[in-house]
């Protein structure tokens, strides 16, 4: 028990190697939380997702510096993660719940006309579309955009004009 005491310190009076050694805990601890987590946590970067990122970090590193007691500080870190993986599950058996938490794509512009409706639901502006094109496109107007659709992460998509699958099904 001594051995641990000095290695790892108690409260927030830490020596530089102290404070070393409980950086390297829990830098294994959250990998291993990452991994019971998923992939998601850290690949979609949906909102979602980036709640799992905030709150590890600001939950985990009350540890290295001593603010919060270890185990109690691990064990909340560890509901967190079983929290948003139980939360991905449902959402992938439920479309409904998945919109919910994760929200949904908007169709903000197709063939020429922009979608005020859900531009404001998103709170996007005709310019954040441009942005998009000339960021994706290198164009200063929309001539060769079929559609812009902002992803459930934020992102812009922007669909050119004759791209497989973008001029939509007609009544034949």
């Amino acid at each position: 028990m001594d051995v641990i005491m000095t290695l790892f310190g108690e409260g927030n009076h830490l020596t530089a190697l102290q404070t070393a050694m409980r950086a390297i805990v829990v830098f294994f601890a959250t990998l291993v939380f990452i991994r019971i987590s998923g992939r998601r946590s850290f690949g979609q970067r949906s909102p979602f997702d980036y709640v799992v990122a905030i709150l590890l970090g600001a939950t985990l590193s009350r540890v290295i510096i001593g603010a919060s007691p270890v185990v109690p500080t691990l064990a909340a870190s560890l509901v967190i993660v079983l929290i948003h993986r139980a939360l991905a599950w449902c959402c992938v058996r439920s479309a409904r719940l998945e919109s919910l938490v994760v929200g949904v794509e908007r169709e903000v512009y197709r063939d020429g006309q922009f979608n005020s409706r859900q531009m404001s639901a998103a709170l996007i502006t005709r310019t954040d579309v441009f942005e998009a094109a000339r960021h994706e496109f290198h164009a200063l107007d929309l001539h060769d955009v079929h559609a812009a659709i902002l992803e459930r992460n934020g992102k812009m998509s922007l669909i050119r004009k004759g791209a497989k699958g973008s001029e939509g099904k007609t009544d034949a």
